[in-house]
C-alpha cells in the first residue's frame, strides 16, 4: 500500500510525463493545420471541463465561500486562460524541445514569487542560480533556430516564457486552495471560469475545423491532450500539492525537457542543436543551485 507522500511523488512524476509527451502531440496537430492554436485550447477546455464536472460527484460535497470564488477566477486566468493561450500560440511558432527547456525556469520563478509573497529569504547562491537559469532561457529565446519556414522562434519562445510565468503564479495561488478544498471541488470551477474566458478567443477557430481531414493519429493526439495532459495533470498536480511543498512539486519540471526531447526526436518532430544543449546546461545548473540551497533550508 502506497503512502500518501509516495502517491504524491508518483502524481508529480506522471504530470511531467504527460506534459513532456504533449509538446509533440500538440505541435503536430497545430503545425499540421488540423486545428489553430486558440481553437485547440477551446476544445481542450471544453472536454476537460466536461470531464471534471462529470467526475466531481466522486469528491465530497463542499460549499465554496464567496471570497474564494475570486481566488478561483484569478487562478483560472493565470492557470488556464493566459497559460494555455500563450503556450499553444507559442508552440505554433517554436519547437517542442525549445518550449520544454524554457518551461524549466518555472521552479526558479516559483521561488522568486514565493520570496515576495511568503517573504522567503533569497541567498546569494539562489541569486546565481536564478541568473544562470534565466540566462539559459534568454539564450534559447534569442538564438534558437528552426528549419520550418512558418516558425518564428523569437516570438514563440517569448510566448512560452510568458506561459511559464503565468503557470508559476497559478502554482502559488492554488497552494492555498489545495489544503482547503478537494481537487474536484475547485478544479471544476477553475475550468468553468477558464472556459468562459477562452471562448471569445477560440470560438471562430474551432468552428473552422474540418473534422473529416483528421487521421487516427490526429484524433489520438487531441484525445491525449484533453484527457491526459489536461484532465489528468490538473487533477494530479493538486493531489501532489496536498502532501508536498510547491517548490518540491515544481522541481519535477526538470524532467520535462528530457521526456519532451526524447519523445520529440523519436517522433521526428524536433532535433538537438548546440544552442539547445548550451541553454539546457545553463538552465539545469541554475535550477540545481536554487534547489540545492532550497532543500538545505527545509526538507520536503
Amino acid at each position: 500500500m502506497l503512502s500518501r507522500k509516495s502517491f504524491a511523488f508518483i502524481a508529480a512524476f506522471l504530470v511531467q510525463v504527460f506534459y513532456g509527451i504533449t509538446f509533440t502531440f500538440a505541435n503536430d496537430v497545430i503545425d499540421g493545420g488540423y486545428i489553430k492554436p486558440y481553437g485547440f485550447i477551446l476544445l481542450r477546455l471544453f472536454g476537460a471541463t466536461l470531464l471534471f464536472w462529470l467526475f466531481s460527484f466522486l469528491g465530497p460535497k463542499e460549499k465554496v465561500s464567496g471570497k474564494d470564488f475570486l481566488v478561483f477566477v484569478a487562478a483560472a486566468f493565470f492557470g488556464v486562460t493566459l497559460n494555455m493561450l500563450t503556450f499553444f500560440k507559442g508552440l505554433s511558432y517554436t519547437t517542442p524541445i525549445n518550449a520544454s527547456v524554457i518551461m524549466v525556469v518555472v521552479p526558479i520563478l516559483v521561488l522568486l514569487m514565493s520570496s515576495f509573497i511568503l517573504k522567503e529569504k533569497i541567498t546569494s547562491l539562489k541569486v546565481v542560480g536564478i541568473i544562470l537559469g534565466l540566462s539559459g532561457a534568454l539564450v534559447l529565446t534569442l538564438y534558437g533556430k528552426s528549419t520550418a519556414a512558418s516558425d518564428n522562434i523569437l516570438l514563440g519562445n517569448f510566448l512560452v516564457f510568458i506561459n511559464a510565468v503565468s503557470f508559476s503564479i497559478y502554482f502559488v495561488i492554488i497552494k492555498q486552495l489545495t489544503s482547503k478544498y478537494h481537487p474536484f471541488t475547485f478544479i471544476k470551477w477553475l475550468f468553468l471560469f477558464g472556459l468562459i474566458m477562452v471562448t471569445p478567443f477560440g470560438f471562430n477557430e474551432l468552428s473552422e475545423v474540418q473534422w473529416s481531414t483528421f487521421e487516427p493519429y490526429t484524433y489520438f493526439s487531441v484525445g491525449f491532450v484533453v484527457v491526459a495532459a489536461t484532465f489528468g495533470t490538473y487533477l494530479l498536480n493538486p493531489l501532489a500539492l496536498r502532501e508536498l511543498k510547491a517548490s518540491t512539486v515544481s522541481s519535477f519540471l526538470y524532467l520535462q525537457p528530457v521526456i519532451a526531447g526524447v519523445f520529440a526526436i523519436m517522433m521526428g518532430s524536433d532535433s538537438l542543436s548546440a544552442t539547445k544543449i548550451i541553454a539546457a546546461i545553463l538552465i539545469f545548473i541554475g535550477v540545481y543551485l536554487v534547489s540545492k540551497q532550497n532543500k538545505s533550508v527545509k526538507a520536503v
